[in-house]
């Protein structure tokens, strides 16, 4: 699927997350529960990539392994080419809630990040404000997080993540419990602070339009025991307007990976 305009691959570019093997096993009063099994995943630096599949399927212990907050069962990550051996610490992660601390104001939940590195709060009062102003919340700094809605308090979740800089931004559905409109913004403006750094990006969703808006690649998972059913390599010009997703290309990949999960018995082609 080629495309003139496309924004030029990363290809070339080393893997920055490098799973290989992975097998995550719960235990449980009923016997072991597989969770995943066997994954082999990468994210090339500077990648932004989309991992979608059914519920249940082990999307979000993915995530909590490459985060270093889950021990893994068998296999091995390397984040920029290092062995995983606890959280790394060039990460920021959004939650699918927003894990705001209400008795903070806005401007003191955004700083937590350098606390709980251990870094200076002054030297990060600056970049705070002006992150908050970039994802529209300037002015709010000194409020608390029950008097913003969903949408601002994601946001600020963001911007949390976003503090001291990180390389790899992990993302696990951050914009599920968002209405339509306020979902649509925040992928926009996701994009836009993405396209502009080198950032790695591992972005969690259900949403098969979201997966191939916001991504590079989107890594379509099966039914658990997750497995890597197939890597999509999204070829569409960046920056990426709204309306792109009413596109016939748009549609080809849409159409695409829903024949996947037909084919793995999770969704039903009309």
């Amino acid at each position: 699927m080629a495309h003139a305009l496309a924004r030029e691959p990363r290809t070339g570019a080393p893997a920055y997350v490098q799973i290989t093997g992975l097998g995550k096993i719960y235990p449980s009063p009923r016997g072991p529960v597989t969770a995943l099994e066997s994954v082999d995943f990468e994210a090339r630096s500077g990648e932004f990539v989309s991992v979608v599949g059914p519920s249940g399927c082990g999307k979000t212990t993915l995530l909590k392994c490459i985060a270093g907050l889950e021990p893994v069962s068998s296999g091995e990550i390397r984040i920029a080419d290092r062995l995983l051996a606890g959280p790394p610490e060039d990460l920021g992660f959004v939650f699918q809630r927003d894990v705001l601390f209400d008795w903070r104001t806005i401007l003191d939940n955004v700083l937590v990040a350098a606390e709980f590195l251990g870094l200076n709060r002054r030297a990060y009062r600056e970049r705070a404000l002006q992150l908050l102003q970039r994802f529209g919340l300037e002015g709010v700094g000194h409020r608390y997080p029950w008097e913003l809605s969903g949408g601002m308090r994601q946001r600020v979740s963001i911007c949390r993540a976003l503090l001291v800089d990180p390389g790899l931004l992990l993302m696990d559905e951050p914009f599920g419990a968002l209405d339509a409109m306020t979902r649509d913004d925040l992928n926009v403006e996701l994009t836009r602070i993405w396209h502009g750094t080198s950032k790695t990006v591992v972005f969690i969703t259900h949403s098969i339009v979201e997966a191939i808006y916001l991504a590079d690649r989107v890594v379509v998972m099966s039914r658990g025991p997750g497995r890597v059913v197939e890597n999509v390599d999204i070829d569409l010009a960046r920056p990426r307007p709204l309306a792109i997703r009413e596109t016939p290309r748009f549609s080809q990949y849409s159409g695409h990976i829903r024949h996947l999960f037909a084919e793995l018995g999770i969704l039903k082609e009309a």
